[in-house]
């Protein structure tokens, strides 16, 4: 086996794992050009470098061993072209996939942190700069009797053809103050907090105030915040937003749930 490297030297010039290699050549797809009969050793070539390139770089790009065997017998500049389009269209799929679920887990580990020093049943004045992107829902509509959940459950069914992703978190917003206080646990509509929505929460200032419990439980925080806005001489102006920072990604008891409302007055 003179001029021949063993599968172990030949990982090292390839810089291919030497399991790696043993399994190609155990399905057949790149194997050594021979063996020592005393003792069935697998020998490499170096003129075999090439072959292995190509075969180690379409495992990279995720082409399958199948097509990667079909390849190494027959292929051109044409099929190879074919063969690229299609695995980038479905790399393109794929990115779009991961840069969703990291918005998520960016915008969810923002809205954690932001929860933990909200103070249930205190009310305040802020001002916020930053905006606030959202893909706002189709307007509810609402049926003797019911609540948040009603038409939340309707929406979460059809969220696949609406387009609604549902790992983002979920809010709601009335059409005014007014609209809030005649009917907190009825939302006018449902929206997620997405930063690639096209609905955006002005700048502004905002009476801010937060309580726990389930989803459109608020208490008696709708009955203060109209309280405030009496006693300071407030003027309500614009959409009111109920949202959750902590919601069932946080706890499992649905009464721990912290919801937040933001009126812009």
């Amino acid at each position: 086996m003179r001029n021949m490297y063993s599968v172990n030297e030949f990982s090292k010039i390839s810089g291919v794992e030497a399991s790696t290699l043993r399994y190609w050549d155990k399905i057949g797809l790149f194997s050594p050009v021979g063996r020592d009969p005393e003792n069935n050793y697998r020998y490499y070539s170096l003129a075999q470098l090439t072959t292995l390139n190509f075969v180690a770089t379409m495992s990279d790009l995720g082409i399958p061993i199948k097509t990667i065997a079909e390849l190494r017998k027959s292929r051109n500049p044409e099929k190879f072209l074919r063969l690229l389009e299609m695995k980038d269209m479905e790399l393109d799929v794929q990115l779009r996939k991961l840069q969703e679920r990291a918005s998520i887990m960016h915008t969810r580990r923002e809205l954690i942190r932001y929860g933990m020093f909200m103070e249930p049943d205190k009310l305040t004045v802020v001002h916020r700069e930053v905006e606030w992107y959202a893909t706002l829902w189709p307007r509810n509509e609402y049926n003797e009797g019911d609540t948040f959940l009603e038409p939340l459950t309707k929406f979460i069914n059809q969220s696949e053809s609406l387009r609604i992703n549902l790992g983002f978190p979920i809010g709601g917003r009335y059409d005014d103050f007014d609209s809030f206080i005649e009917s907190p646990e009825r939302p006018d509509n449902f929206f997620s907090i997405d930063p690639t929505g096209a609905n955006v929460r002005r700048k502004g200032d905002y009476l801010v105030g937060c309580t726990r419990g389930y989803y459109g439980e608020l208490g008696e925080l709708p009955g203060k915040m109209a309280q405030y806005i009496a006693e300071h001489g407030l003027q309500p102006t614009g959409h009111v937003y109920l949202f959750y920072p902590h919601d069932e990604a946080c706890y499992m008891e649905q009464e721990q749930y912290l919801g937040q409302v933001m009126v812009p007055v």
